[in-house]
């Protein structure tokens, strides 16, 4: 069986920014509106803070220009998990405690209190 693999990503942004001594997001957006990237203030904050799942290549571009990086400075691919073999998990349900028949969930009926007691 082929190694099967989840792949994410580390943004960097925030560390690289840092690394070139700009601090705030407010410093980036006119140096991305001189590249021709117009992004409100909200956007800008949510790029540098969060982690985008989707960025614009210009916008990408822009970025390593202003910070004069490289695109893997910024995005970090990383192993979030690997299969069974190379992650020595347990290869039968019988050793979780799981037999084959049991229930996957149980359904939970709330019922609420009453208030005379």
């Amino acid at each position: 069986m082929a190694e099967q693999r989840r792949i994410g990503f580390r943004w960097n942004l925030r560390t690289v920014m840092a690394q070139r001594n700009l601090w705030k997001t407010t410093e980036l957006m006119p140096l991305l509106k001189s590249r021709g990237i117009n992004l409100s203030e909200s956007q800008v904050y949510r790029l540098v803070t969060g982690t985008p799942e989707r960025i614009p290549a210009r916008t990408f571009a822009a970025l390593c220009d202003i910070l004069d990086c490289e695109p893997n400075d910024l995005f970090e691919i990383v192993v979030e998990l690997r299969a069974a073999a190379t992650a020595n998990a347990p290869k039968r349900s019988e050793d979780l405690g799981v037999k084959p028949g049991d229930p996957i969930a149980y359904r939970v009926r709330l019922v609420a209190d009453d208030e005379d007691e």
